[in-house]
């Protein structure tokens, strides 16, 4: 039980990752209805450009940030306005296909222009520990959640307090209504795979910081980012945190005392238990749900 506040402290790190990264995917899934399956891909690129920036081009760290989050924004505004848009409107199906191939396709260039290696992102502090009480944590994962709390706290506020949030409200309620209201909901769409893009890639560059990038990593942060968004409910942005932290305080408690070869399991007991008792999430409203 010594061990106790060191595990939550490491599950909490975590899960905020987790949290922004299903963030991304809770807009796209909610608003867009698109099963993205090339979520964790976006991730990983995010990570690799992350290393590009701060290690060929010698950015410091933020103006990196912000160099990613403009490149992901406009690739991920390109991919639904080229490729979304053209299978809109005619079910789940095709874009779970069209997905799958973005995902492979994006895999396999990046695996072709980096290779397997890791790919250490160049964070902003050193990776000195920092004690607080009886918990230590390092500067750069101290550094990274701050900055990872900022980045939720924009796309909150982006979403409840201007403009364009109302519109991928509004769209989300009701794209016909959207449209008869003047709303270009060709535009909400692009601009909202474009934010999710961009939080996703931030998250798998904030997250190199700590680790590293790989190519090889998409699949797995898929899978738990579409663990959060069941657990917390499609389209809840409460949900996709709350979710986040709670996945990830999770397996930090099994990796802890139970196994840490086992950890990925807790993400699939995690969903069933969901399915079972909640389906529709923990932050699903009677609305949505109907």
């Amino acid at each position: 039980m010594d061990l106790l506040p060191q595990f939550l402290a490491n599950g909490l790190v975590i899960g905020s990752f987790y949290a922004l990264s299903a963030l991304g995917l809770t807009l796209i899934l909610g608003l867009m209805r698109v099963v993205n399956f090339a979520h964790g891909e976006l991730y990983m690129l995010g990570g690799v450009l992350g290393w590009w920036v701060t290690t060929a081009l010698g950015l410091d760290f933020l103006t990196g940030l912000a160099l990613v989050a403009l490149i992901m924004g406009v690739f991920g505004w390109l991919v639904d306005r080229v490729l979304i848009e053209r299978i809109r409107g005619q079910g789940e199906e095709p874009g779970i296909l069209l997905t799958i191939g973005l995902s492979i396709f994006l895999a396999n260039t990046a695996l072709l222009v980096v290779g397997t290696a890791p790919l250490k992102v160049e964070g902003p502090v050193s990776s000195g520990p920092v004690f607080l009480g009886p918990i230590v944590v390092t500067k750069i994962r101290l550094f990274a959640v701050a900055v990872c709390a900022v980045l939720i706290v924009a796309a909150y506020l982006l979403i409840q307090k201007t403009r364009l949030g109302r519109a991928m409200r509004a769209t989300f309620q009701d794209p016909m209504a959207a449209q008869l209201a003047g709303i270009r909901t060709a535009n909400v769409y692009a601009c909202t795979f474009a934010l999710g893009t961009v939080i996703a890639s931030l998250a798998g560059m904030l997250l190199g910081s700590i680790y590293s990038a790989q190519v090889s990593v998409g699949g797995l942060v898929s899978m738990k980012a579409f663990v959060v968004v069941i657990l917390g409910g499609m389209g809840s942005f409460a949900g996709a945190i709350v979710g986040g932290l709670v996945l990830g305080v999770a397996e930090a408690l099994w990796g802890g005392y139970v196994a840490t070869g086992w950890v990925d399991i807790i993400g699939f007991v995690i969903v069933i238990l969901t399915l079972v008792f909640r389906p529709y999430g923990l932050f699903s409203k009677r609305a949505e749900r109907a």
